[in-house]
């Protein structure tokens, strides 16, 4: 056969004339990207793979070894070589326009050559790739001295997605549409974060399969091996198989659901920014010679890259998408028509966005909420099995379901604003049981399983309460509590029994159980009824039911779910919830406020709410049948409330009344259900995020079945809190967002925990964290500073409770901590055993010089966060030199560190942790054994002297008068001049109380071997107490020290206040009021009695708990089963 290289198209010009008469920039520079012309871009990038690369756009015909080289300046959208004339890009289109346009590359070479300048496109990329590319791009613009980035407009072209599509036959999970999507959202989101002042065009993917007409037309010559290597998914598949049927699937919903995301306004919340999908490849045709053979003239020698005839092409159709209004866009259909650039006019001058358009976007699929399912194999087992751990999909035929509203699907399906239609159950799109339509348009646990098994039944459909017959086997009734869960148990077996279509006996069932949210909507108006032993014991006499009564059986137990996270809804002003019916909806979670008594009782419910399902589920007492078991799916034990880009939760996930999923929110619990029921023991996803893109998971030739304890090989044990972890003393931050601002603040006041850049300590034996490991006396001289309550970062926040860990899941870049036990690993804490207030300054004048020479340290512009703990040592040795260590050398001391501070250190925020009392160490020196040295020895002039003796009483009174005479120095006004420098009295220690265990004795566990350093869980809870004090305003916080275990006791930054509290704005927390004159500032007189007056409280606090705990041991004796506690 005689391969054909000619005859080829008419040759065309790679160069254009601009038609263009006026060029002129806007008079000043625009304020927003609405009215942005051409002339007003001051720099041009690009992000993406090889095409934009230029791999062989400029290779000759038959140089097939040169399509390795990327002519960058020859790049579609980026390239500047030459000029219009001769080479026809984006930018040298631009370059007409305003010829000092930035950022195009030029000449041949790999992205990180100079010439590449802002074209961060790197070949063989994919879209997962592209977040990277634009954190390295923004990288590049904020560091060329020639790029005003804050000013400078810029216009950024993004396409990528052809290596996916070329790759996705190869792994459908990681290439599918929705982690597409995902990918591209990623790389937007940072842009939209970090840049200011640009335009963003996003090209739509091309569609690809038209590259098989190249490829297959024997009369034109092409290296189709490369070819093929280059792209096997889209160029070996035969014509009309399932495998290009998926391949156009994948194509098209690239396309539709690149356009959905944009579409959602998602880029649209600021004036200085958008993102403009630009369609031209869409319908992208195979350019064809005279002869009506495919024209290989425009691609490069492997017949896959563009030649530089296609990036001209492109440009051309690009430049005109662009200034085409949104919804009136042309896509190029041929390539060897030819594209005549049009021209901004009077009318409409500017870059085409969908305001300038006056555009509304309507997304076509806002009511299509379908997935796919990329399982290949979908079959049963070959006979119907016995045992329910060797269950698949497949060999599932009835589902039903059991709950209270969100089973129901109340509001599912109402349109927004109609509260009147939350009545409505629309039962057919409920997440676990809801079979309307099929699995491509409403995404539920039914119509998944109906891709394994298209005789599945049970499933409930359209709307109705739950007699109704369209309700089928989902009995779940809204309003419903636990204890309701019994009754429809019955009402289900009964069904289930009575239907023909159902064979009780042989027919495999999976019922799904979610309750619990009412019975915490109404624990505060009667904890008893509501506790969580009563809320345990209703669900143990249903799944009882299902046990005696039903065969063939796994059922899902849903983890509670937490309902706090919901507050915000109701608590942002900015949003349109009824707030009126707060009360009505839950009026024990959606009301309360952060920080509150009423917050902490309800953590605790929550917690102990799922804590007793673990215990109910893990007894195994649902595990003696080979035909039966309960599965605990954990995925809602952390749920995160989803947001837009300006920080406003996204409503879009709720019904009318904001309390209530829409079915938005429903294909997402769909789909984590699914995963979660896949997943074995152990692996299992414990939370859950509505904004995640969630690819629905398949079973695996090695786990092919349901998930269950015995083919996850797991072992239950005890998820009971109050006892100590196996593992580690680490804790779980709850916090719905990111606490950081947008821009770095120059207020102190203004400080909020993500833009802590440094932490730094000073101190004595407790910071740099003597013995926290130690077992023996030999441990003892260690100094585990990377475990330091202040200080140390081992591990995660996870692992190990410290202020830097805690901070660093606010800010993953923060410097200075400590880590393991060496000098050179030390970081900031320069606190050294056994220091003394008079060594302090020297401390601080250590800490400023290594600060001053880290690398890691812009020591002006970051904002640094220093703690400081010291006396314990000066009080313990003050009886032996009364001068050295009297209260008035110890505040002097202070003085000087925090006057050098002062002076020397900008942007710092100090703690000034308060003294402990060190009363109770006479306690653990009386009542505790096993400890290796001898207290009086550590500490001998509190710990020698005679109960009730004048040497005692006169320490006690130097205690207090330490901690008192601090107070005052600290909030006499010194250090409240500069607008960038506070230190803030953290009062934790001041009322200081031994932690005991169950027989009223010292509990040990909080000590090192020593008795008189801290352990490692020690250190956790100073590090809970100082951040949470650090969170509570002045004169509010909690002055004395809660030692009992719990890994949700972190406090969070709220919306009213986001900001770590001062003096000033524990007084004036609106920033609006938050004015920096004298007459805004809180007079100090008033902080110290707002500080007195907390330390009362405190003080008033600590009696009661000392009473509580008396009169329970009086009643108890040895049997009390909470952690009590006594003054230090």
């Amino acid at each position: 056969m005689e391969l054909q290289i000619e005859p080829r198209s008419q040759e065309r010009s790679l160069g254009t004339a601009i038609p263009c008469s006026d060029r002129t920039p806007s008079d000043t520079i625009p304020a927003s990207v609405h009215n942005l012309r051409p002339g007003d871009i001051k720099v041009i990038s690009a992000l993406g793979d090889s095409i934009t690369a230029g791999n062989g756009a400029g290779s000759s015909r038959l140089n097939v070894i040169d399509v390795l080289t990327q002519y960058r300046g020859l790049s579609w959208s980026i390239g500047g070589n030459e000029d219009i004339n001769t080479v026809t890009t984006l930018a040298n289109i631009l370059r007409e326009y305003n010829p000092s346009l930035r950022g195009f590359s030029t000449g041949k070479g790999s992205e990180t050559t100079t010439q590449a300048y802002l074209n961060q496109a790197v070949a063989g990329a994919r879209s997962e790739d592209v977040p990277s590319q634009a954190r390295r791009l923004i990288e590049l613009m904020k560091n060329d001295p020639k790029i005003n980035f804050q000013e400078d407009w810029k216009v950024i072209t993004i396409f990528i997605g052809g290596n996916d599509l070329c790759d996705h036959c190869k792994d459908l999970v990681r290439y599918s549409p929705e982690n597409f999507t995902s990918n591209t959202q990623t790389a937007l989101d940072i842009l939209h974060k970090e840049v200011p002042r640009a335009f963003v065009n996003l090209v739509t993917i091309l569609h690809i399969t038209v590259l098989r007409e190249l490829y297959q037309e024997k009369k034109v010559y092409c290296p189709r091996l490369i070819t093929r290597n280059l792209c096997s998914c889209v160029l070996n598949p035969a014509d009309n198989s399932d495998e290009i049927d998926i391949l156009e699937s994948f194509n098209k919903r690239y396309q539709e659901q690149t356009h959905n995301l944009i579409n959602s306004g998602r880029y649209d919340t600021r004036e200085d920014f958008t993102v403009v999908v630009q369609p031209l490849f869409e319908e992208a045709e195979m350019p064809m010679t005279p002869e009506g053979l495919p024209d290989s003239s425009y691609f490069a020698p492997d017949c896959f890259h563009f030649q530089q005839k296609a990036h001209s092409q492109a440009a051309r159709a690009l430049w005109n998408n662009m200034l085409e209004p949104i919804g009136k866009k042309t896509k190029l259909r041929s390539f060897v028509t030819e594209i005549n650039l049009v021209c901004p006019n009077q009318t409409q001058p500017y870059l085409m966005t969908y305001r300038n358009s006056n555009y509304t976007y309507q997304n076509e699929k806002t009511e299509d909420y379908g997935s796919q399912l990329l399982c290949d194999d979908r079959m049963p087992s070959i006979n119907n099995p016995t045992s329910v751990h060797s269950l698949k999909p497949a060999d599932v035929q009835v589902i039903a379901a059991l709950g209270d509203s969100l089973t129901a699907g109340n509001g599912v399906g109402s349109k927004p604003n109609d509260i009147l239609d939350m009545i409505t159950q629309y039962r057919g799109l409920s997440w676990s049981i809801g079979g309307d339509a099929s699995l491509q348009s409403v995404t539920t646990l039914p119509n998944i399983l109906r891709e394994f098994n298209t005789h599945l039944t049970g499933y409930s459909t359209n709307k109705g309460g739950p007699s109704d017959m369209n309700a089928f086997l989902n009995q779940a009734v809204p309003g419903a509590k636990a204890e309701d869960l019994p009754d429809q148990v019955k009402q289900l077996v009964k069904l289930m029994k009575s239907d023909l279509r159902i064979k009780f006996d042989t027919d495999w069932k999976v019922i799904t159980v979610f309750i619990g949210v009412n019975d915490l909507c109404n624990y505060c108006k009667d904890m008893n009824h509501y506790s969580a032993a009563n809320f345990s014991t209703h669900v143990k006499e249903a799944l009882d039911l299902l046990h005696a009564e039903v065969p063939k059986v796994l059922v899902n137990l849903v983890e509670v779910m937490d309902p706090l996270p919901l507050r915000q809804l109701f608590l942002d002003s900015r949003l349109s919830c009824p707030t009126h019916l707060a009360e009505d909806l839950c009026s024990c979670v959606l009301p309360i406020r952060d920080g509150s008594s009423e917050m902490v009782m309800m953590k605790e419910a929550i917690k102990a709410y799922q804590n007793s399902l673990q215990k109910l589920v893990w007894s195994n007492m649902y595990d003696t049948r080979e035909d039966f078991t309960v599965v605990l799916q954990p995925f809602l034990q952390i749920t995160e409330l989803p947001h837009l880009q300006d920080g406003r939760p996204d409503t879009s996930f709720f019904a009318p009344d904001c309390f209530h999923m829409s079915q938005k929110s429903h294909s997402q619990l769909a789909k984590a259900l699914w995963n979660n029921m896949l997943q074995p023991f152990g692996e299992k996803n414990i939370s859950f995020s509505l904004m995640v893109n969630i690819t629905l998971s398949c079973p695996t030739l090695h786990q092919p079945f349901l998930g269950t304890y015995k083919n996850s090989n797991w072992t239950h044990s005890s998820p009971d809190p109050t006892n100590q972890p196996d593992k580690n003393w680490g804790s779980d931050l709850l916090c719905p967002r990111p606490a950081v601002s947008k821009n770095i603040p120059t207020s102190v006041h203004r400080l909020q925990p993500g833009d802590i850049q440094v932490v730094a300590a000073l101190g004595d034996s407790l910071t740099s964290a003597i013995g926290v490991k130690a077992t023996d006396l030999n441990d003892l001289h260690i100094t585990w500073r990377g475990l330091s309550w202040s200080s140390g970062s081992d591990g995660n926040l996870e692992m190990h409770t410290t202020l830097p860990n805690v901070l660093k899941t606010f800010n993953p870049k923060l410097t200075g901590f400590s880590t393991g036990t060496k000098k050179e690993t030390a970081g900031f804490n320069v606190a050294e055993a056994g220091a003394v207030a008079p060594n302090l300054p020297a401390q601080a004048h250590e800490l400023i010089k290594r600060m001053k020479s880290s690398l890691d340290v812009n020591y002006k512009e970051d904002w640094k966060l220093v703690t400081i703990l010291i006396g314990g040592n000066d009080l313990c040795q003050y009886c032996l030199d009364k001068e050295t260590y009297s209260v008035e050398k110890y505040v002097e001391h202070i003085q000087d560190t925090l006057d050098i501070l002062y002076k020397e250190l900008p942007r710092a925020f100090v703690n000034m942790v308060e003294i402990m009392e060190l009363t109770g160490l006479r306690q653990i020196e009386r009542e505790a054994s096993g400890c290796v040295l001898s207290g009086a020895s550590l500490c001998p002039c509190f710990l020698n002297p005679v109960e009730n003796s004048p040497e005692l009483q006169e320490m006690q009174q130097t205690n207090r008068d330490f901690q008192d005479k601090t107070a005052m120095l600290i909030y006499s006004g010194r250090y409240a001049q500069r607008e960038d420098f506070a230190v803030v009295l953290q009062p934790f220690f001041r009322n200081t109380i031994v932690p005991l265990n169950n027989d009223g004795k010292p509990d040990l566990s909080f000590f090192a071997i020593d008795c008189f350093h801290f352990s490692e869980r020690g250190h956790a809870e100073m590090a809970i107490a100082l951040w949470n004090n650090m969170l509570e305003p002045v004169g509010h916080k909690q002055s004395y020290n809660n030692f009992t275990y719990g890994r949700t006791k972190l406090k969070c930054p709220t919306t009213e206040q986001p900001f770590l509290f001062t003096s000033r704005n524990s007084k004036i927390q609106s920033p609006e009021n938050e004015a920096g004159s004298d007459g805004d500032r809180v007079p100090y007189w008033a902080v110290i009695v707002a500080v007195t007056a907390g330390t009362l409280a405190g003080s008033f606090l600590v009696w009661v708990l000392m009473t509580l705990g008396i009169c329970k041991r009086r009643r108890l004796g040895s049997s009390a089963t909470t952690e009590n506690t006594t003054p230090f």
